[in-house]
């Protein structure tokens, strides 16, 4: 979900986890962690997670669906776009913000998204949430009930599409949801850098999360309050351990939010990676550092002109 800040996160899931934030605060110095198994994601069991604590994931109804690439490695969404590759221009009142698209990885959230652009639902819509060290969240169509992020263009919420090659690094785009397999209209930019990620505990914080949400899943486990506590903080289940090296490192050098993904999240939670800008990152800069209210909403939105989908040319020397 997107309703938390960044920089508070790790004090905030402490204390909805029922422990002291003081003892998270204490790990948010080091963003070394334990070292990891160095296990690839072909060795890599999620549900054996829950398994291990003695629940059974199909009880609770986590059935992981992840795609696998087998083209690409993790990080190639840094990598420069080939010629003729689906890009979105954003075009903002704070400036322009050129998306590649991977049609490939996540092609449901693209078809969406392209869908959306050219039928102009985006068009003056506002960039309102934004977490400076977080995040920037925009793509406010119209809502009902039925649809809480935006109603798709497939006229109802969709499901989630986890690639093993895609991250919520700086810079990638991914689709704002209220639970699993609830996306509409809504996307936010990674804006997190380096530095705010080790700022906000890095590794070392995220496995103390994941320690503590453990340690609730043993009280819970033989208890009626099991499935209640897995739908509030399901997207809090990311075990770093099983987070190969070279993805960890990807945040360690780049930056981003890592507690979004859902290709390692142990309960089949996360935000679908969708999009990475290749230009403009310092407008999504300039947007985080504007004024916002207690709700980290802007004070003054910024506004969505429209959304041009093309294709990435190469600069010719």
């Amino acid at each position: 979900m997107m309703k938390i800040c960044r920089k508070a996160l790790i004090l905030l899931l402490g204390a909805l986890l029922g422990v002291s934030a003081l003892l998270l605060a204490a790990c948010g110095g080091d963003d070394s962690g334990n070292q990891s198994s160095g296990a690839t994601f072909d060795q890599v069991n999620l549900p054996r997670d829950l398994e291990a604590i003695g629940i059974d994931p199909q009880a609770v109804g986590i059935q992981p669906q992840i795609i696998h690439d087998k083209k690409n490695d993790p990080g190639f969404q840094l990598q420069e776009p080939k010629e003729g590759d689906p890009v979105a221009v954003v075009h903002t009142a704070a400036g322009d913000v050129t998306l590649r698209l991977f049609p490939e990885q996540a092609p449901k959230t693209v078809t969406n998204f392209i869908n959306l652009a050219k039928a102009g639902e985006y068009n003056n819509t506002p960039i309102l949430h934004v977490v400076s060290g977080g995040w920037v969240q925009c793509g406010y169509c119209p809502s009902d009930d039925a649809n809480p992020n935006g109603v798709s263009s497939y006229g109802a919420p969709f499901e989630d599409e986890f690639c093993d090659s895609l991250y919520n690094l700086r810079g990638a785009v991914s689709m704002a949801n209220t639970g699993r397999d609830t996306n509409g209209t809504q996307f936010f930019v990674n804006q997190a850098n380096a530095e705010d990620f080790r700022k906000s505990g890095g590794w070392r914080g995220i496995k103390t999360v994941w320690r503590l949400v453990t340690e609730k899943l043993g009280d819970y486990k033989d208890t009626d309050l099991l499935e209640a506590y897995i739908t509030e903080n399901g997207d809090k289940f990311l075990n770093p351990d099983i987070v190969p090296e070279n993805v960890k490192a990807l945040y360690t050098e780049n930056g981003g939010n890592p507690q979004f993904d859902g290709v390692y999240n142990a309960a089949d939670r996360g935000n679908t990676v969708f999009a990475q800008v290749i230009a403009g990152m310092e407008v999504v800069d300039k947007l985080a550092q504007m004024k916002t209210d207690k709700d980290h909403m802007l004070k003054d939105p910024v506004l969505i002109k429209s959304i041009e989908i093309t294709a990435y040319q190469k600069k010719s020397n």
